[in-house]
């Protein structure tokens, strides 16, 4: 249906056409959005966790809360899996969500909000209580025809919620979200030091990076994650923002963050021993680099790809490159080819690797391949799909497919 759609509608009328059906779409179900409150969380990377941590926060407080992310779908205690191979969802589908969140009591809505997204106007007609800005780097370039375009499509939802503004005054891209006028801006850091009499500033101290955890001091209370990765510091300060916005004391959101075991394909531990194997959705340079580094000081097995064919051709070479430069084996496979030939994609992401990489098409062997290789204390890396349900392939079809699942039936066959 998409496929006719841009076949037969010009471009220069596609925006009006989504236009259109963000209208009949809020028509048709009514407005809900104005009788719930809404927190859009954006950003390149971090989205999903902190759209989870918000939710467990929120819950904590003793709110019925309904949440919309990559990976699920939830309304209170009822939670299914989102298979729709689309992170934000289209109009109706969103309209229909938040009524029936409303219809059964939630006080809260959160989501995550996607350049694409709001470039089709999914976010037209939603009132927006909270817009997050968890960081920027460059990613679906073409689509957007620059970064520039791409950071404009982010800085809209901004620019259209009026009341909460909450912001990584760390990343580079900051100045231009802070720019935009709101009643009210919180801000979190791990880095810098803001003085200002106008702007909250929620700082990360004493910052511990363990085997199994991560802890800090957001003023003067004691943190401790059972999550991995300097960077879940930013997204769990993003959802203690959001906590503190609504008046949830840090207190309650440290006794939500310490329940959370994990975020499901999200820097997800699936096998301990004899080796440590990750399964994490990175899939831009930044957030790829971000995932290596944590573990950057132990030997690395990696297997990766290049999500989306067709799409942000350039990025590549470049997770090749990243890959290089961090683990000691590299199996480059399969992950989302769409029309496009796998192998060509396989060929241009082992170009950056200069030579250091297996090319293996079949995803099920690459990651048996990284189970035979390993030895005790390494750490097998498997990003580029997370918790995903499914490998896009040609004509509109998909695999079912879940990378933990394979890890964990393979594992059992070579022990």
């Amino acid at each position: 249906m998409k496929e006719l759609i841009k076949k037969f509608i010009p471009e220069s009328l596609l925006g009006f056409y989504h236009y259109l059906l963000a209208v009949i779409g809020v028509f048709l179900y009514g407005f809900p959005s104005k009788k719930i409150k809404v927190i859009g969380v954006t950003g390149t990377s971090g989205k999903t966790t902190v759209v989870n941590l918000a939710t467990k926060i929120l819950e904590e407080a003793g709110y019925k809360v309904a949440s919309l992310s990559s990976i699920k779908f939830k309304i209170g205690n009822r939670e299914w899996e989102n298979k729709l191979k689309m992170t934000m969802p289209g109009r109706f589908k969103i309209q229909r969500f938040l009524k029936q969140a409303f219809k059964e009591k939630c006080q809260y809505f959160v989501l995550e909000v996607t350049s694409e997204g709001i470039k089709q106007f999914r976010h037209k007609f939603i009132d927006f209580e909270v817009a997050v800005f968890t960081n920027l780097s460059p990613e679906h370039i073409e689509a957007h025809k620059g970064f520039e375009n791409y950071k404009e499509a982010k800085l809209k939802l901004f620019k259209e919620t009026k009341n909460i503004h909450i912001i990584n005054s760390d990343d580079e891209n900051a100045r231009y979200f802070l720019e935009i006028p709101a009643k009210r801006k919180i801000l979190f850091s791990l880095e810098k030091e803001i003085d200002s009499y106008e702007l909250k500033v929620i700082k990360a101290e004493d910052i511990k990076e363990e085997v199994f955890g991560l802890s800090f001091k957001v003023k003067n209370i004691d943190f401790n994650l059972k999550l991995l990765g300097r960077f879940n510091i930013y997204n769990a300060l993003a959802a203690i923002c959001i906590g503190l916005s609504q008046g949830v004391s840090l207190e309650i959101c440290k006794k939500a963050l310490e329940k959370t075991k994990g975020i499901p394909g999200r820097m997800e531990i699936v096998i301990k021993e004899p080796f440590k194997i990750i399964v994490d959705y990175a899939h831009t340079p930044e957030a790829l680099e971000k995932v290596y580094k944590t573990f950057e000081n132990r030997s690395l097995i990696c297997v990766l790809g290049s999500c989306g064919g067709g799409r942000d051709k350039w990025k590549r070479p470049v997770l090749g490159k990243i890959a290089a430069k961090y683990c000691k084996e590299i199996i480059i496979t399969n992950e989302d080819p769409y029309d496009e030939d796998p192998m060509k994609i396989i060929d241009e992401v082992a170009k950056g690797a200069d030579g250091k990489a297996k090319k293996i098409l079949d995803r099920r062997k690459a990651i048996k391949q990284a189970l035979i290789t390993a030895q005790p204390n390494d750490v097998i890396i498997i990003t580029g799909k997370g918790s995903e349900p499914w490998i896009c392939v040609e004509k509109g079809k998909k695999i079912p497919w879940d990378d933990r699942k394979v890890v964990t039936g393979e594992f059992d066959r070579i022990k």
